[in-house]
């Protein structure tokens, strides 16, 4: 069979995390309009009779301007240095740019097996993918057009990832979509209720720590903190009378009831702790950088 790991890499936004969780077949990275939404390594795995597939989404690749950044950066780096081959996600809505031909420049001159999936085809003209398809087309790559959302053009992007790809046995068993535990999972589900409402800087100044994950009983009881770096972000974060945080709660609730199948008693508490994107302590502390 055929079997590989793939670092799916590209700009911030370029919508890594969307197409990964497409081609799973399953929700195994959150995504969000933000930039900063995935900030770590995260292994989503397709499996057939015939092939096993694990895509790497990592974080969008940007200019570092703080350790928590450059630590998104490293995994970046980190993930590429291990892997079979490199899926490039260029945002085709958005245009090819200089700066995204000189990041795919780099990969390349690494010598490794590169896919580029155009995104995003279903929002845009095509005549202006076509020029897209023109601007890339001397580079040493295959380009697959695609809409994960539309999901179009999937099957053909696998088929050509799978070209690139050594003969070789399992990574992981056939009922694994996922190398994060259920607890990793909790906390992102509710780090993306925070990015999808709140704006500004605020949801990428949160961290959540998951206190206590207990799923034993029929019912999963779960308590988090919700840590930001201000003490008007916290005042924000909770809301008047607390709606704030009870609606993003409640919402994190009923996605984590739909993911562990079962009810789910939630507590959450936000926490100050200024300028943790900056500590080495507290980013380790917060689970960052560690894998």
């Amino acid at each position: 069979m055929k079997s590989g790991y793939v670092a799916v890499i590209g700009r911030a936004n370029a919508g890594k995390s969307t197409l990964v969780n497409r081609l799973v077949g399953e929700k195994v990275a959150i995504v969000s309009p933000k930039p900063q939404t995935t900030r770590d390594r995260i292994t989503g795995v397709l499996t057939t009779e015939d092939y096993q597939i694990a895509f790497v989404d990592t974080p969008g690749l940007y200019k570092a301007d703080n350790m928590l950044n450059s630590v998104m950066q490293r995994a970046v780096e980190d993930a590429v240095s291990d892997v079979d081959a490199i899926l490039f996600v260029l945002d085709a809505h958005d245009g090819v740019s200089e700066k995204d031909k000189s990041i795919l420049k780099k990969y390349i001159d690494l010598n490794m097996p590169i896919v580029v999936a155009l995104t995003k085809i279903d929002i845009m003209p095509e005549s202006l993918l076509i020029s897209e398809l023109n601007d890339l087309a001397n580079e040493k790559v295959d380009i697959v057009p695609v809409s994960a959302r539309k999901n179009r053009n999937i099957k053909e992007l696998v088929k050509v990832i799978l070209s690139k790809l050594p003969d070789g046995e399992k990574l992981f068993d056939f009922d694994i979509i996922s190398d994060r535990s259920e607890k990793f999972m909790i906390g992102e589900i509710i780090r993306e209720k925070i990015l999808c409402d709140f704006e500004k800087e605020i949801p990428h100044g949160v961290a959540v720590i998951i206190n206590q994950f207990d799923n034993k009983g029929k019912t999963a009881v779960i308590s988090a903190d919700i840590i930001c770096e201000k003490p008007n972000h916290k005042a924000i974060l909770i809301g008047k009378g607390g709606s704030a945080i009870k609606k993003v709660s409640e919402s994190a609730r009923i996605e984590m009831e739909k993911f562990l199948d079962k009810k789910v008693f939630l507590t959450t508490y936000v926490k100050v702790k200024e300028d943790w994107r900056n500590s080495a302590f507290l980013l380790k502390e917060h689970g960052y950088g560690e894998r």
